[in-house]
């Protein structure tokens, strides 16, 4: 396929003619090179390379187009990273023939460029390696484009956007672009996040870089925009007078698993609450949006971000699972919680009273991620099925994505005896001929085309500091302590408690059963 008609027709579904992405995105004599810098670490061999991976496979990253960049400190050749890399990218099961070759066909496309990431002679070099890649594919000048993926740890974010402003950006803007691509955590607190913030924004404009929260590309969390604003029958009850409360829950059943000291500086707040679920949160409950342009959709979730109340100490309930310390990376006297449960109050007309409780934890009893919108009562219940449960409409992000209403019906019999049910739409069994792309394919392909939809503003990011700084300030200074709780349990059982307290009925006896193909 020639990249004329590659910019034709790989527009986003989102969007209509008028709002489709510009032709300029997709010069249609430039070349795209792709830079993974940190090439050699866990996250670009587990996530990024595959995420490239498996646009190839699909016919997004044509080869007559397209050359990978690896860089970073260690010392090996293009073949040691191939070789490094393909355990990453064959199927688990062995794979095919052509699965193979599929793989070796991406390996050629990448070559490796050794160099710090504050050092002058690497950047040149990669800068001249990029330069040989656009000339062989007859890019005119102006018209490359060049996408830098920074999988590094913030720390040396500024010192790397430093050498690729001064040495590798696109030499003119006749419709190519450069384009940085920074993973969180965006900072510790509001301070060093504006510091990062500004620092790099001293180099780029902002329509040149994504903050990107892989959360944003799942598939259940892209599906609430729609679910939310194309569907009548919610428009009317997704307010506060019909739902009485709403949780946000991220469990995993393992631990730290050799991370410990890694976790331990950010813990499970800064880790998952502040950005991923806070994200989710913002999702569930903005306003409708003028349009699907990028910018209007972030203008309402920064409302949102603006509107959540300061933090109150009695509404967080902090855990540490017990063995945590026992990994000889963490502190004896460590305060890093492994779980948290946080109310989130929104004081804006459709939230007012109504409690967002935001959950995270390690070493718990299940894995998953999910929304759980709880409705209020039925006023007058005639059938006296309140003790069953109430009304919920739950959307399963991982893992069986699915989503599925909560609600009573009468139990099949010559007796008039109500059970909770649902109305389940399970993805495996609804698509089963559809593979649901992975997070990091959705939002590499976003960068490519130019759609900042699913990525973190700055002012967005902003907000979000200002909400939890406060909170972490108090755990950092031991000023909250989290509870200990064992593993494989639901957490301290304070945080039921307070889950009660504020609103949240649990329900007894129902278990939701992902069906069978």
């Amino acid at each position: 396929m020639g990249s004329g008609q590659w910019h034709i027709e790989k527009r986003s579904s989102f969007k209509n003619d008028s709002e489709s992405i510009e032709a300029e995105n997709f010069p249609e004599n430039g070349s795209l090179s792709i830079i993974v810098l940190g090439a050699s670490g866990d996250l670009a061999k587990k996530k990024t390379f595959p995420a490239l991976f498996n646009l190839f496979k699909q016919g997004l990253l044509p080869s007559n187009e397209v050359h990978i960049f690896g860089y970073a400190r260690t010392k090996i050749t293009d073949d040691e990273l191939r070789d490094r890399l393909r355990g990453y990218l064959i199927p688990k099961k062995g794979g095919s023939s052509k699965d193979l070759e599929t793989v070796s066909q991406f390996l050629q496309l990448i070559k490796y460029v050794c160099g710090a990431y504050d050092a002058e002679e690497g950047f040149r070099l990669l800068d001249k390696e990029i330069s040989k890649h656009e000339v062989s594919k007859h890019s005119e000048n102006g018209l490359s484009r060049r996408l830098f993926y920074l999988a590094l740890p913030p720390s040396v974010y500024p010192s790397v956007c430093k050498m690729i402003r001064h040495y590798c950006m696109n030499k003119t803007d006749l419709g190519g672009w450069t384009r940085v691509v920074v993973e969180k955590p965006f900072g510790r607190d509001l301070a060093s996040a504006e510091e990062l913030s500004s620092q790099i924004g001293e180099l780029f404009e902002e329509s040149q870089l994504y903050r990107i929260d892989h959360y944003l590309g799942k598939e259940l969390v892209q599906n609430l925009l729609v679910l939310r604003f194309a569907n009548r029958f919610f428009l009317p009850l997704w307010n506060r007078d019909n739902i009485d409360n709403v949780q946000i829950v991220f469990r995993e059943d393992f631990g730290t698993d050799g991370r410990g000291g890694y976790f331990d500086q950010y813990g499970i707040i800064r880790d998952i609450i502040q950005n991923h679920l806070l994200q989710v949160l913002c999702l569930v409950a903005m306003e409708k949006p003028i349009s699907l342009n990028p910018e209007n959709i972030r203008d309402e979730k920064v409302k949102v971000l603006q509107s959540i109340d300061p933090i109150k100490d009695e509404e967080v309930i902090l855990g540490q699972y017990d063995g945590y310390k026992d990994d000889p990376t963490v502190p004896d006297d460590s305060n890093t919680p492994t779980f948290a449960t946080v109310v989130l109050r929104i004081h804006n007309e459709r939230w007012e009273g109504v409690p967002f409780i935001v959950k995270a934890g390690k070493a718990l009893n299940s894995r998953k991620a999910e929304i759980r919108v709880q409705f209020k009562d039925v006023p007058g219940d005639i059938f006296k099925c309140k003790k069953q449960g109430r009304n919920e409409f739950v959307i399963r992000l991982q893992p069986s994505e699915a989503m599925y209403m909560k609600l009573t019906v009468k139990q099949p019999g010559l007796e008039m005896r109500t059970v909770q049910s649902e109305l389940d739409l399970s993805y495996g069994q609804r698509y089963q001929d559809t593979k649901i792309p992975e997070a990091y394919e959705r939002l590499i392909l976003d960068t490519i085309r130019g759609d900042q939809q699913h990525f973190v503003r700055r002012d967005e990011l902003k907000a979000a500091w200002k909400i939890f700084t406060p909170l972490l300030h108090k755990i950092d200074d031991g000023k909250l302590k989290p509870l200990p709780y064992k593993p494989g349990s639901r957490g301290p059982e304070a945080a039921d408690e307070l889950q009660a307290k504020v609103g949240y009925v649990q329900t007894h006896g129902y278990i939701w059963i992902p069906p069978t193909l």
